[in-house]
C-alpha cells in the first residue's frame, strides 16, 4: 500500500517537473536559447480532442487542457514536450520529435511527430510498471501565421484502452 502511495507521490512529481519545464522553455526567448531553438519557441495551449467513431457506450472528454512547449531546431526539425488531462481523464505527459515537413503550402504544413505519451492503457506495448507509457507516431497539420499557430494531430487509436482515431487540438504562440 506504501508503495503504491510512492508511485503516484513519483508519477505526481515526474508531471510537475515536465509542465515547469516545458513553462520554463517557453518563457525563454529565442535569444537565450541560443542556438538550440533557432528556428523559434512556440507555447502550445492543448484545447481540446475530437473522436472519429467513438464507442457509444463510452463518454469521452472533448474539453483536454494542457501547456506544452515546441523547440524548433531549425526550419525543418522541432523537440516538443508537455502535459494535459486526456480523454479519459487522466494526465498525460508527452515528449517527442516532429519530423520535417511532407507537404507545406504557404501557412499550411503537414508533418509528422513521433515520441512517448503516458497516461493510456498500452498492454503489452506499454512501459512501466502499469503499462501506461507508450510510443506515439501521429501526423499532424500545423497552421501557422506569423507569431500564432493552431496543431491538428491526428493520434492513432489506443485498443486495449478503447480510444478511437482521435484528433488534438492545440493552439500556440511563438516567443
Amino acid at each position: 500500500m506504501h508503495l503504491r502511495q510512492n508511485i503516484r507521490n513519483s508519477k505526481k512529481h515526474i508531471g510537475r517537473a515536465l509542465l515547469a519545464l516545458a513553462a520554463g522553455l517557453a518563457g525563454t526567448t529565442a535569444a537565450h536559447a541560443g542556438n538550440w531553438c533557432e528556428g523559434g519557441v512556440w507555447l502550445d495551449a492543448m484545447l481540446g480532442s475530437y473522436h472519429i467513431n467513438p464507442d457509444p457506450d463510452k463518454h469521452f472528454e472533448q474539453f483536454n487542457p494542457g501547456l506544452g512547449v515546441e523547440c524548433w531546431l531549425n526550419n525543418q526539425w522541432a523537440l516538443t514536450a508537455g502535459g494535459f488531462r486526456n480523454s479519459l481523464r487522466r494526465p498525460s505527459y508527452y515528449g517527442g520529435v516532429w519530423s520535417p515537413d511532407f507537404l507545406h503550402w504557404g501557412i499550411v504544413r503537414v508533418a509528422t511527430m513521433g515520441g512517448i505519451i503516458s497516461g493510456y492503457n498500452y498492454g503489452n506495448w506499454g512501459l512501466g510498471r502499469d503499462h501506461t507509457i507508450g510510443p506515439v507516431i501521429a501526423p499532424l497539420i500545423m497552421v501557422e501565421y506569423k507569431r500564432v499557430g493552431a496543431n491538428f494531430i491526428v493520434i492513432p487509436p489506443i485498443p486495449s484502452d478503447d480510444l478511437p482515431f482521435t484528433i488534438g487540438f492545440q493552439v500556440k504562440v511563438k516567443f
